[in-house]
């Protein structure tokens, strides 16, 4: 483990860290005046080995450029833009195993010209290699084992300290908040664990934790324990649980030991959110999990067999909570939610009118990856997974300030969001005696926090009885309008975990049946001619108080919301439609772009 640490560029960043501390509690005067920010936490660069085997040469500052607003160049020469202008915040967040040794590999000036690896990926130099340039590299990835010589310090630690400085460089308080990050790539037999690491400040590890120093993701956690211990204060955020076989959720440790209330309150110190959609597919639940939600389905990528399910996605994780709660005393799985991209191009490809793929050469162009008729001079093979990918997506926080205490308190206390792309704002509250008119009153917001918690906090039973939900969400002005929200409830009894989802706000003048929970059908849909919407209007905003009709006080449980857009063209067709051809077959041509609140959790006993 390393527990040097340095600092660097602003001492101020470094004594705002010390008063962030473990739970981000960072003193300000009035949360109702919070305003959602969005950025991506999850970006890769020139210094990740994959990324580089991808013939991207775009670096972190290029990174920080692009999230700004401005063009960058995709590999294949062209420009890349986000269409809804600059970000709020971002990190860069590239593999720590070998950080930069691809670079030096191929360089012959460099230290590691000599290495045998390094006749290897240069025999190989060509990056659309499936192989990934010297499979050495990612055969060690997936083993955790060092490649005898490559563990040059000199290199990655110069690599590290690129990254570090570039982020330092484009951080502008109250402007523009970038995070000095990094992404822990445990793949044991290929299967996904991995991990993005978030700094709160300027003070950092002297070089990451990498899979190479253990791909138990428990001793992860023991080292940023070490770290906070000395002053250096980060938070882990898994991604991509879907594609983990079921481990990433699972009711055992890493040895197999049922789970403890040190295992969770370790955890939950060091995880307190989880990515719940990017590029990959997006894991808040599975068919097979959630079979009476009709929007279970949603950019599941490469959905797993029912006995694979439980323990991939985000929604069984916190039914699994509650029960693990009710024997250990601690939540190992209350977390928020998230979104990002793991975009490999230095860039978010988040927009589905925009799209341009996340691993360079490979799937740059629609004929490559499987949404266009390929040309014949194109000797690059198609994967047969890119056309599951998604056009996804952002993370999104309620922060007083664009900063780096604010918005990494924010995301400590879980009042975070996730979205799959679109800038959508969705606020949600729980608390008591809010009233029927609170959604129509101008201080909706103050009233809510005053009488209650915001998501991502707990509430407890109170003498007034049945809690009081209040949901508000806005549309993304360059995106379609709302269709609904919804709300989704997980709950304990007898021993036994249960979910439901009720439909809380409904646009175009319609309300939830009371019977079945469910807006009516509002007739919104898409010309498939050209992208165009059709039907109904559909919400800038919806606003609504929702009661629950299954409440019990005396039983634990979570309820988030999810907001759905009316349906828009996915990416694949308007690639499809760009090249004169009908869409592609095995997917869908269109979609509901959401987004999803954390959760709030509901704790029996103790009153108020």
């Amino acid at each position: 483990m390393h527990a040097k640490c340095y600092q660097t560029g602003r001492a101020a960043s470094c004594v705002v860290l010390l008063a962030v501390g473990l739970h981000g509690m960072v003193a300000y005067a009035e949360p109702h005046a919070r305003r959602a920010l969005f950025g991506d936490l999850h970006v890769h660069t020139v210094n990740s080995f994959d990324a580089y085997s991808f013939g991207v040469r775009a670096t972190p500052d290029d990174a920080y450029r692009y999230a700004r607003g401005e063009a960058i160049e995709h590999p294949l020469g062209y420009a890349v833009q986000l269409r809804g202008g600059a970000l709020d915040f971002y990190a860069v967040t590239d593999h720590a195993v070998y950080l930069g040794a691809m670079g030096a590999l191929h360089d012959p000036d460099g230290s590691l010209h000599r290495h045998p690896l390094a006749r290897e990926v240069i025999a190989n130099s060509n990056p659309l290699n499936p192989v990934l340039d010297g499979a050495s590299i990612p055969a060690a990835v997936t083993s955790g084992r060092r490649i005898r010589g490559l563990d040059a310090a000199r290199v990655m630690d110069s690599a590290w300290q690129r990254n570090v400085d570039a982020a330092e460089r484009h951080n502008e308080p109250g402007a523009f908040t970038t995070f000095i990050a990094y992404e822990y790539t445990s793949s044991p037999q290929r299967i996904t664990l991995h991990r993005n690491v978030i700094f709160a400040g300027a003070r950092v590890s002297h070089f990451p934790f990498s899979v190479v120093d253990s791909p138990n993701p428990e001793n992860l956690w023991r080292w940023m324990d070490d770290l906070r211990e000395a002053g250096v204060e980060a938070l882990a955020i898994p991604h991509n649980s879907n594609l983990s076989s079921g481990l990433s959720f699972e009711r055992t440790d890493w040895s197999g030991r049922s789970i403890d209330a040190d295992y969770a309150a370790r955890r939950l110190r060091n995880e307190p959110l989880v990515e719940v959609t990017q590029v990959k597919g997006t894991s808040e639940t599975h068919p097979a999990l959630s079979p009476d939600d009709e929007w279970a389905g949603f950019e599941v990528w490469a959905p797993p067999g029912p006995d694979r399910a439980p323990g991939s996605y985000a929604r069984d994780a916190l039914r699994a909570g509650l029960a693990l709660e009710a024997t250990t005393g601690v939540n190992p799985y209350q977390f928020g939610l998230i979104g990002s991209s793991d975009g490999h191009n230095a860039s978010s490809p988040v927009d589905e009118d925009r799209y341009f793929g996340k691993l360079g050469r490979h799937d740059g162009t629609p004929a490559r990856r499987g949404s266009a008729p390929a040309d014949p001079e194109d000797t690059e093979p198609v994967g047969p997974s890119f056309l599951s990918w998604s056009a996804a997506g952002l993370a999104g926080v309620w922060a007083e300030e664009n900063t780096r205490p604010s918005i990494y308190a924010a995301l400590r206390r879980r009042e975070a969001f996730a979205t799959s792309g679109p800038r959508i704002q969705v606020r949600f509250f729980a608390g008591y005696g809010y009233g029927d008119a609170l959604a129509d009153r101008a201080d909706a917001v103050e009233r809510a926090y005053a009488n209650g918690v915001p998501m991502g906090g707990e509430l407890r039973l109170a003498a007034a009885g049945t809690p009081e939900f209040f949901v508000w969400a806005v549309r993304d002005p360059n995106e379609a309008p709302l269709q609904r929200v919804q709300v989704v409830k997980g709950w304990i009894a007898d021993g036994e975990t249960y979910e439901r989802v009720f439909d809380a706000a409904c646009s175009d003048g319609g309300a939830p049946d009371p019977d079945t929970h469910r807006c009516p059908d509002n007739g919104a849909g898409v010309d498939l001619e050209d992208c165009t919407p059709s039907g109904a209007a559909g919400a800038t905003e919806l606003r609504g108080l929702w009661r629950d009709p299954t409440f019990s006080t005396a039983q634990a449980a979570f309820y988030y919301a999810r907001v759905l857009q009316n349906p828009t063209c996915r990416w694949s067709t308007w690639d499809a439609l760009r090249a004169g051809v009908a869409p592609a077959e095995g997917v869908p041509a269109t979609l509901q772009e959401r987004a999803w609140s954390s959760p709030i959790w509901f704790k029996p006993g103790k009153e108020m």
